[in-house]
C-alpha cells in the first residue's frame, strides 16, 4: 500500500568506515537518537530496511492524497509545552502543524449521545460539566491529578530521580481503578476514556502512568500535521546528513555480530558490514535480539523474558479516498461506541466493531471540505495470522475478501453517526496488523508495543540498557508509546552515550 522512494548509498565505504553510533530502524526513536548522537558530533549511520522512512510515521500517495499510517494528531504542542519544547530541539517547529479546535478538539459519542473534549483543564471541566453537573468537582480532581503527571514529564531527567522513574507508583497502579475511585458515575468513566483508542484500554493491565500522561498531553493542545507525519521523519533525517551523518534506506539488517562480549557490526542483507562502537535499535525488542544470533552476553533467560512480554493489539485502517466537496472537512477527531463498555474495544473480539476513530486530514487545497479520512479499529493478531509469512501483494484472495469485508464494516459502523460518509467514499486503501508486522518490523502487528502491565511493572517496562554493554534499546516498547513518549525515550536511551547532564543542558532542564 505504500509508494517508496529509493536512496543510493556507497557500499565501498560502508564497508571500511567505522561509526561512533549505528541505529537500526528510521523510525522516529532511531532518527531522534541519530539527531542528538549527531548534534554532539558523534558520527552517525542510521539503516533503514524499508525504502521509505519513518515507521509509523510514514506516508503513501494514492492519486494525488497522501495518506497517514500511523500519524494523526498530537498533544501538548502549544509554546512551552512539553512536545514543543521536544520539537523545538529537534528542529521540528518549522513543519506545517496546525491547531484543532480549542473548544472541540475531540468528539465522543457514546450511548448515542455526543461529547465535547475542550482544550484547556478549565474548558475540559465546563464541557463535560454541561452534561455531567454532578461530577464537577469529580472533573476538577481529574484534571488536576492528569496535570501534575503532565507538569512532572521533565523531572524524569533528574539522576535522583531517574530509578524511581522506571519503578514509579503511577507505573504500578491501574488506570481504571484510578477512575472507578474518582468519579461515582459509570457513564463518565466510559466517556472519559472515549479518546483512548490511541492506547490499549484493558482494565487487568493498563498502568495509570501511561493513561494520564497520554490523555493530559491532548487537553493541553492538540494539532495535525498538513501534509502527513512523514515530514517529521524526512526533516529529522535531512539534519541529521547536514551535521555529517548518513541515512541509508534498503538496508536490512541480518545479523549483530558480536565480538568478545560487544557488537562489533551490523550484517545486511546485500552482505555489507556496519562497524560501530554503540549500537542502537529502535526495532521491537524481541526482534532486536534475533538480530543477535550468537552471544555471550544475552542468556537464555534473558532472551526468554523478552520473547515471552505480551504485545498490544493491533489496528485495521481504513483510508478513504473521499469525493470532492461531498463530506465537510471536521478540525476535530471523532470517537464512536456501540458499547456500554469502552474497555472491552481491544478484548481480541473481531467478530464486529465495537469502537472506531475517525481522523480527517487536512485538506491539502485548504477548503472546508475533507478529502481523506482514516477510520481506525482495533484487530487482534489472530485475525491475520493465518497469512503471517506470505509476500506483500502476494496473500491470496481470502486475505483481500477479508480487508474489504472489514473495510466495508467500518464505512457501515461510521455511517451510523456520520451519514454522509457513505456517499463521500471514492477509493478505499487498507491496511492490518500484518501489514504493519511487514512495513514497520512490529512483532504481530502491534500497534504500540510491548504491553505494559501494572501488575508486573519491572518485567514490562524495559530500559534502554541490554547485558550487551554497547547495545542499547529505543521505541515505543520501553517507556511510553506515541510521539510524545518515543521523543522521551529517545532522550534516555542517548544519555547513554552523551550522558544526562548534556541531555539535560540540550533541553534547559
Amino acid at each position: 500500500m505504500f509508494l517508496f522512494v529509493t536512496q543510493k548509498s556507497n557500499p565501498k565505504k560502508d564497508k571500511t568506515m567505522k561509526y561512533d553510533v549505528v541505529i537500526i530502524g528510521a523510525g522516529l526513536g532511531g532518527l531522534e537518537c541519530g539527531y542528538i548522537c549527531a548534534k554532539h558530533g558523534k558520527s552517525v549511520c542510521v539503516l533503514e530496511q524499508g525504502i521509505t522512512l519513518g515507521g509509523s510515521l510514514q506516508v503513501f500517495k494514492r492519486k494525488g492524497h497522501t495518506f497517514d499510517t500511523g500519524y494523526h494528531y498530537i498533544g501538548a504542542y502549544d509554546k512551552g509545552q512539553s512536545l514543543h519544547r521536544l520539537f523545538d530541539y529537534f528542529n521540528l517547529t518549522h513543519l506545517p502543524f496546525q491547531k484543532m479546535d480549542s473548544n472541540y478538539f475531540d468528539e465522543v459519542v457514546y450511548k448515542d449521545k455526543s461529547y465535547r473534549f475542550a482544550n484547556g483543564y478549565d474548558n475540559f471541566v465546563d464541557a463535560l460539566a454541561e452534561e455531567f453537573p454532578s461530577q464537577r468537582q469529580n472533573l476538577k480532581k481529574y484534571v488536576d491529578f492528569l496535570s501534575k503527571v503532565g507538569d512532572n514529564i521533565f523531572n524524569q531527567f533528574s539522576p535522583k530521580d531517574l530509578d524511581c522513574f522506571y519503578t514509579a507508583s503511577l507505573f504500578g497502579q491501574s488506570a481504571y481503578d484510578f477512575l472507578k475511585e474518582t468519579f461515582t458515575n459509570e457513564d463518565l468513566i466510559n466517556v472519559v476514556s472515549g479518546t483512548s483508542l490511541k492506547l490499549e484500554l484493558k482494565k487487568e493491565t493498563l498502568p495509570l502512568y501511561t493513561f494520564a500522561q497520554i490523555n493530559d498531553s491532548f487537553i493541553r493542545s492538540a494539532y495535525r500535521l498538513k501534509g502527513g507525519g512523514g515530514q517529521i521523519a524526512e526533516s529529522l533525517a535531512a539534519d541529521i546528513e547536514k551535521m555529517g551523518g548518513i541515512v541509508k534506506k534498503n538496508s536490512k539488517v541480518d545479523e549483530l555480530v558480536e565480538v568478545d562480549g560487544r557488537i562489533a557490526y551490523a550484517r545486511l542483507a546485500n552482505g555489507e558490514e556496519i562497524q560501530g562502537e554503540t549500537f542502537i535499535s529502535s526495532a521491537h525488542p524481541s526482534a532486536t535480539l534475533e538480530l543477535v544470533k550468537e552471544s555471550t552476553k544475552i542468556r537464555k533467560i534473558y532472551r526468554n523474558r523478552i520473547t515471552r512480554l505480551q504485545n498490544t493489539t493491533g489496528m485495521f485502517t481504513a483510508n478513504i479516498k473521499l469525493k470532492k466537496d461531498v463530506l465537510p472537512y471536521l478540525n476535530r477527531n471523532q470517537y464512536f461506541y456501540n458499547t456500554d463498555d469502552v474497555w472491552n474495544v481491544c478484548d481480541g473480539d473481531d467478530s464486529h466493531i465495537k469502537g472506531a476513530l475517525m481522523s480527517y486530514q487536512v485538506p491539502e487545497d485548504g477548503g472546508d471540505y475533507a478529502e481523506n479520512v482514516d477510520i481506525i479499529v482495533p484487530m487482534s493478531w489472530a485475525a491475520v495470522e493465518q497469512w503471517d509469512g506470505t509476500k506483500v501483494m502476494q496473500r491470496g484472495e481470502g486475505y483481500k475478501v477479508m480487508k474489504q469485508k472489514k473495510a466495508e464494516e467500518c464505512v457501515d459502523f461510521v455511517s451510523k453517526y456520520v451519514p454522509q460518509l457513505k456517499n463521500a467514499v471514492d477509493t478505499i486503501y487498507t491496511s492490518t496488523p500484518l501489514t504493519y508486522k511487514d512495513y514497520v518490523s512490529t512483532v504481530e502487528g502491534s500497534a504500540y508495543g510491548i504491553r505494559k502491565d501494572y501488575n508486573n511493572v519491572m518485567q514490562t517496562l524495559l530500559t534502554p540498557r541490554t547485558p550487551i554493554e554497547n547495545l542499547l534499546l529505543t521505541g515505543q516498547s520501553l517507556n511510553l508509546h506515541g510521539i510524545l513518549g518515543v521523543s522521551m525515550t529517545s532522550l534516555f536511551t542517548t544519555a547513554e552515550i552523551v550522558g544526562m547532564d548534556t541531555v539535560k543542558e540540550d533541553l534547559k532542564l
